[in-house]
């Protein structure tokens, strides 16, 4: 297994971007195994970290890099820098481009990862599950599956914006900086209802997706929200939600919830996680 931390240049954001990758390159074969070939790409999970994170959270607090070696799977996690993972008109940044495209065009150029969209695959918590969803969506002919754990749509940034806070001003400033005019909000590629509605009815592809909440944590209702609404329109869901609060406890098991729901590898016998994977959920 190899853990490799880089600085890639992103002509998106127009800086380089602190990326740290997990490639099974290395995986130990016991006697009586099956030999990978070593010519066949890896699948590959872009995985996003949360507000005030950073891009190696995923690797101090879960088990991401054993559990990514006994799947044969690549893992990226670049640095979210609190911008959501959306386009930013006011500064040019183009951190969901950058996310959907750059870097996926990138790092398929660095190692052998499958250039197949049933292949590659996009998750996240909180700020990253938003991020997941929402690019996942954006670049649907990119990515076959996206999850989202806790994910902070965009119902929770009411409580950002709760005017009788002591940094209303504060908040509010951070959250068009990101946003841009958030009277125009509601309806744009940021707004992960009016993305699904959107792809749906020009019959473009839509990842198959995945959510989960605990039931302490703050983001709950949003979550359940948005689960409804997919509900309604008809997609291809997984929805679990259980004890927890917004925290890695819950992110950590629930990420290897993800990894079983995935069509991914299985080290012993070298076959898909498919036929193991939960009941989707019924239409």
């Amino acid at each position: 297994m190899a853990l490799i931390r880089m600085d890639l240049f992103s002509k998106c954001l127009m800086r380089t971007v602190p990326v740290t990758a997990v490639v099974p390159v290395d995986n130990v074969r016991y006697e009586g195994e099956p030999v990978r070939p070593a010519d066949r790409p890896y699948k590959t999970l872009y995985l996003l970290n949360g507000l005030y994170g950073s891009n190696i959270d995923w690797v101090c607090a879960t088990g991401v890099m054993m559990w990514a070696q006994e799947r044969s799977l690549a893992v990226i996690m670049p640095a979210g820098e609190n911008r959501f993972y959306v386009d930013c008109a006011a500064t040019g940044e183009a951190y969901g481009r950058f996310i959907g495209e750059e870097l996926v065009e990138q790092t398929r150029r660095l190692f052998h990862l499958s250039r197949e969209r049933e292949d590659t695959y996009i998750a996240g918590l909180s700020m990253g599950g938003y991020g997941a969803v929402r690019n996942g969506l954006k670049y649907g002919e990119t990515f076959g599956y996206a999850a989202g754990l806790s994910s902070a749509f965009l119902a929770d940034r009411i409580p950002l914006l709760d005017n009788s806070s002591a940094d209303y001003t504060q908040r509010r400033a951070y959250c068009e900086a990101v946003f841009g005019d958030l009277d125009r909000l509601a309806g744009s590629d940021a707004d992960c209802e009016a993305l699904y509605r959107r792809r749906k009815g020009e019959g473009l592809p839509i990842p198959k997706l995945y959510l989960a909440c605990g039931t302490e944590d703050f983001l709950i209702e949003p979550n359940r929200k948005y689960r409804d609404f997919l509900r309604e329109q008809g997609a291809d869901l997984c929805w679990e939600e259980g004890p927890g609060v917004h925290d890695f406890d819950f992110w950590g098991r629930y990420l290897q919830r993800v990894l079983d729901w995935l069509p991914l590898e299985e080290k012993a016998a070298g076959i898909s996680s498919g036929n193991v994977r939960r009941e989707k959920e019924q239409r």
